[in-house]
This record gives structure tokens, C-alpha cells and sequence, in this order.
């Protein structure tokens, strides 16, 4: 497994980083990239019905695209008083790709009614492990809390600055991210997939 290259399907930094942190720490020798080290790749379609969908559709599309074995993510936010949106509609809840500031503020919006106790929500994150010929898995991961009437913090992104974890105090977005990193259900998913890399990488 030694020198074995992996792509992350995703072209912010952070996560490739994020990433290259569990492997090292699950002492995975492998060199990854984003899927920024491949320009001709496209973007792959989210057409699925749920994020583990959308995380195998991205990870199988890079492994054949690329050749190289590859890892994908999707995650969203799931409100109990919002019947779990807008999970897979995050990045576009209010209608315009990663406008994280008009997101946060439909959210808090819609549930402006709600009382303090069903304000119940959900970090939740699907992670993918596919090789190029098709063979791949997933593996899903949450963090549950609840939601803040106003915001607090300014650390992470999204919807960090109304999000407090289950027995927290603190928003996502009031930790640091060393903190932040080590519940959050990205780095869940990610520290679940390593198993499953292992597997699918191990010599027939």
C-alpha cells in the first residue's frame, strides 16, 4: 500500500488537508491529492437521492476519470423542524450555490417559530472509497445538536455560527479547528472510510 496515490473529489484545500491528517494518523502511507492535480476531470453531477449516493457517484466518476483510486464526500445539514432539509440542498438552500450568509439566514427564517427545544438538527456527512474498476463503498457519519437563534463565531463556514453540538456550549464555529475536527461529522466519515480503503486497497 506503501507509495499507492488517492484523489479526494474536491477542490478545497482544506478538506484534501483534513484528510491527509486521518490517513497519516491511521498510518496509511499514501500520497493524496485533490482533484485539482487532474484539470481534465469534470465535474460530476449530485444526482442522487441521498448524500451516500451523491458520495459514491463523485468517488467512482474520479476513480474511472483520474485512474486513480479516489475518495468523495457530501454533507449537509438536517433540521428536525424542517422535515431534515435542507440536507441535500445546503450548499443551495436559498437558491445560489455556497452563498453560506443567505443560507444560514432562510434557515433561521423558516424556524423562527420554533421553541428553543425542537430546534434539534444534524451535521451529516457520506464518505466514498472507489477504485477505477468500479469496486467502491460508503460510509456515513452525524453529529446531532441544535440550532441558535442569532449567530455566534467565526470559524468554520456554513451553518457553523448557529450549530451547537449535543452537550456543547459552544457553536462549530466558536472552536477552534483542531476542535472542530475531531467531532465533525466530515472527519467522522473520513476516520470511518479508513477501514474500508484498507480493504479495497490490500493486495488480492
Amino acid at each position: 500500500m506503501s507509495g499507492q496515490r488517492l484523489v479526494l473529489a474536491t477542490r478545497n484545500v482544506h478538506k484534501v488537508e483534513e484528510l491527509r491528517r486521518i490517513l497519516l494518523d491511521a498510518g496509511l502511507a499514501v500520497e493524496l491529492v485533490g482533484v485539482d492535480a487532474f484539470p481534465d476531470v469534470p465535474e460530476v453531477a449530485e444526482t442522487g437521492r441521498n448524500f451516500q449516493e451523491n458520495a459514491l457517484l463523485k468517488a467512482r466518476a474520479v476513480a474511472a476519470a483520474t485512474g486513480v483510486p479516489a475518495v468523495a464526500d457530501d454533507s449537509g445539514l438536517a433540521v428536525e423542524a424542517l422535515n431534515g432539509m435542507p440536507g441535500l440542498f445546503s450548499a443551495r438552500w436559498a437558491g445560489r450555490h455556497g452563498d453560506d450568509a443567505a443560507n444560514l439566514d432562510l434557515v433561521l427564517a423558516q424556524i423562527s417559530d420554533v421553541p428553543d427545544e425542537q430546534r434539534g438538527a444534524a451535521f451529516v456527512c457520506a464518505a466514498a472509497f472507489a477504485l477505477p474498476d468500479g469496486q467502491a463503498d460508503v460510509v456515513a457519519a452525524r453529529l446531532d445538536g441544535s440550532l441558535l437563534r442569532e449567530r455566534r463565531g467565526t470559524n468554520g463556514f456554513g451553518y457553523d455560527p448557529i450549530f451547537v453540538p449535543t452537550g456543547a456550549r459552544r457553536t462549530t464555529a466558536e472552536m477552534a479547528p483542531a476542535e472542530k475536527d475531531a467531532m465533525s461529522h466530515r472527519g467522522r466519515a473520513f476516520r470511518g472510510l479508513v477501514p474500508v480503503i484498507r480493504r479495497l486497497l490490500a493486495p488480492a
